[in-house]
């Protein structure tokens, strides 16, 4: 297996970090990428006011799952973990151990490679692991890269390099990202999710007031929130929102941000779960205590109301999208069916369930509740008495 190790104290990691890891590992053809935050970098300080370790690691996960590579790109923090200064040496002998089997590449960008011989131990380093040196222009870099090559050659003659230019890689100064931040810029510079994670955290001088957020702004910071294979279904889920809220004159804002927030906590486990519950005060009956899926509806209202300060209407939406319940509202209505139709679902029906919901709202909402008690009760699953009870309002 061929692995990547991409280290840096992504701070915070943005588009560039994303391009040029996915470059590299195309290019190369790596079967697994390894992101890896440094604690205490061994050539800079971090400067004052930086995120935490854990928020750094955050920020990279979530710029590590938009890269699209599910399972095969993981983030690590053993760096974080380690006391003292981040020395690569270190961390690839670690990585060795535990992949004794298989190839290194250590991806890194142009000057970084061209000062790799003043890094500690670097014939150590060039044992452990290949070299994948990434610039944005031939122009630019070769001419630096075959004197380093060269070099490199010469000198640590087990070396393995692979250098390569990559002209659609973003150029981003951490820095200038950093300053631009606090001025209310830079956002199109990061990852949605990071730059959402980013706003909500209050990190590098951002002050947004996520009480009255914009949806343009809103939408980054519901997306932090989720595990990235979630996303399409939010995203389409806010889109069925409005195309539903438009043809049965619904409030479409409301809408929207009910549809962008409804999955919020919907990443978190039972413990996670319950624990919000508690911290909310939020009394569950007996089959909520043991059925992880339907917390997230109730915790998710919570979290809507107290982080965004959402109106009681789109707190109700996002409280029942899960289960109905009894004489919905408009909004509720349209809440769970957005979540059932998207367009990324598809299961037997959904077809016919979509052209149903558009002819006849109620008639939509009776057949997907009928559909769900159907599916429920074929798994041997009990059903929420909300449900049946909305099915059976629906029908009398």
């Amino acid at each position: 297996m061929k692995i990547g190790v991409y280290g840096g104290t992504f701070n915070p990691p943005h588009l560039g970090h994303v391009t040029a890891a996915r470059a590299v590992f195309e290019l190369l053809k790596l079967d697994l990428l390894l992101l890896v935050p440094d604690g205490q970098p061994p050539h800079k300080m971090l400067p004052p006011g930086s995120p935490s370790p854990e928020q750094r690691l955050e920020m990279t996960r979530l710029a590590g799952e938009q890269l699209g590579l599910g399972e095969r790109v993981r983030t690590l923090d053993l760096e974080l973990k380690r006391e003292g200064r981040s020395y690569t040496a270190e961390t690839l002998r670690q990585l060795h151990q535990q992949y004794p089997e298989d190839e290194l590449w250590l991806l890194m960008g142009t000057d970084m490679f061209l000062t790799l011989q003043a890094w500690r131990e670097p014939g150590e380093i060039l044992s452990l692991a290949g070299i994948a040196a990434f610039g944005r222009t031939e122009e630019d870099t070769e001419e630096l890269f075959s004197v380093q090559r060269d070099y490199l050659y010469r000198t640590y003659p087990q070396a393995r390099i692979f250098t390569l230019t990559i002209p659609g890689v973003v150029d981003v100064s951490s820095t200038e990202l950093r300053t631009m931040l606090a001025r209310g810029e830079g956002g199109n510079l990061l990852p949605p999710a990071v730059y959402g994670y980013i706003l909500r955290e209050g990190l590098y001088d951002t002050r947004a007031d996520l009480k009255h957020l914009p949806l343009r702004t809103l939408r980054p910071v519901a997306l932090s929130y989720l595990k990235h294979k979630r996303i399409p279904h939010v995203l389409g889920t806010e889109q069925e929102a409005i195309r539903l809220a438009e043809r049965y004159g619904a409030d479409v804002e409301k809408a929207r941000v009910a549809a962008l927030l409804h999955d919020c906590t919907k990443r978190l486990d039972m413990e996670e779960q319950l624990a919000l519950c508690r911290q909310y005060g939020i009394q569950l009956d007996a089959l909520e205590q043991q059925a992880l899926k339907l917390l997230h509806a109730k915790t998710g209202a919570a979290i809507a109301r107290d982080v965004f300060g959402v109106d009681d209407e789109i707190y109700r939406a996002i409280w029942w999208h899960t289960t109905g319940h009894a004489g919905m509202t408009l909004l509720e209505k349209i809440m769970y069916l957005a979540d059932y139709i998207e367009p990324s679902r598809d299961f037997p029906g959904v077809d016919k369930l979509r052209a149903v919901c558009y002819k006849d709202l109620d008639e939509g909402l009776l057949m997907g509740l009928e559909m769900t008690i159907e599916e429920m009760t074929s798994m041997g699953n009990p059903v929420h008495h909300a449900t049946i009870e909305a099915r059976d309002a629906l029908k009398g």
